[in-house]
Order: structure tokens, then sequence, then C-alpha cells
């Protein structure tokens, strides 16, 4: 008789199904879109964590890039408003994207040669999830626009609001002045 090998990065690999449906185990990571509509959860630590450069992904986010986080399928719930969510299948991609209906929030990212992962915006989770994004993705599509870390310091006359100073031009020195 053979038996089946225990899977080593899975901590919940001995937690039954029905156990892990009813969310009684430790280490779950919740989220929820924008208007708390759509809330769903997947068992901690997620798969992997990255930063996504790539232009669909910029552009259904409005944003410089996006930060996903991936989970097995079977580590993922719905736990409010599935009857909420709608769906953009991209035919030529063969990937799919789902949005609130509600309030528009991105919430799942599939891809068709991935079926068994499903990808979640870092944003949506109101805790840990277990992984940092130390991935980059598309990064041959990084804008020129992006925030790359530079110092930045206070607008005057505006609380809360901090801006990219202009770099000091250094002072030529002429020989012989």
């Amino acid at each position: 008789m053979t038996r089946k090998p225990k899977v080593l990065d899975d901590p919940f690999a001995d937690v039954s199904a029905a156990k892990r449906k009813a969310g009684t185990q430790p280490g779950q990571a919740k989220g929820q879109c924008l208007c708390g509509t759509v809330r769903f959860e997947i068992d901690v630590p997620a798969r992997w964590a990255w930063h996504d450069h790539t232009r669909a992904s910029r552009i259904a986010h409005g944003a410089v890039y996006a930060t996903y986080v991936g989970s097995w399928r079977k580590r993922f719930r719905v736990t409010e408003g599935e009857d909420s969510i709608t769906r953009y299948d991209d035919a030529a991609t063969k990937t799919s994207r789902s949005f609130c209906s509600r309030c528009g929030t991105p919430l799942f990212y599939e891809r068709g040669r991935s079926k068994h992962m499903i990808n979640i915006p870092r944003a949506l989770f109101k805790n840990r999830t277990g992984r940092e994004p130390l991935y980059h993705i598309g990064i041959d599509e990084l804008q020129a626009w992006a925030y790359m870390g530079t110092p930045l310091g206070p607008l005057k006359g505006y609380p809360g609001v901090v801006w990219e100073r202009p770099r000091k031009k250094k002072a030529f020195d002429f020989p012989g002045a």
C-alpha cells in the first residue's frame, strides 16, 4: 500500500476540508472591495506575491503597477457578495479579471494557463498574507513617471502633502576663475 506524500509547504495539509470551509483554523487573510459588498479570504501563507508592471494591469487598476497575492484556488473563498462579482474575459490573452459590480474595485485576476491559482490585489487585504511582494513582472514595461523612492519633502502650506524636490544644480567651476 502506498501512502500519499505530505505536502511540506502547506501548513494546513492536516486540516480537513470541512474545517477549512468553516474557517475554524488559524491563519486566514481576509479582504474586501471598497464598498464591502464582496468579502473573501485565503489561507495563509499565500503562495507568492509580486508587483505587476504590465500595461494590462496598469490599465485595469488605473495605477503605475498592481501588487498581487497569488493563492491556491482551493485555499480561497468568497464569503459574501458572490452575486455582486462581474467578470471581464479576454479571449486573446486567456485571462479573466473580476470586479465588484457595485463599486468597481478590481477583485481577482485569473490566467487560463494557471487554473489552480487565483491572484488578488494585495491592497484588498486587511491583514498580513504571509508573503512579501519580492518579484516584479513586466519590469521592462516600467513607466518613466513611476515613483522610485526618491527623497520627499513637505509641501509648504499643504499639510500631509509631500513632493519630490527638484535636484539642486551643481555649480560649475570654471578653470581659472
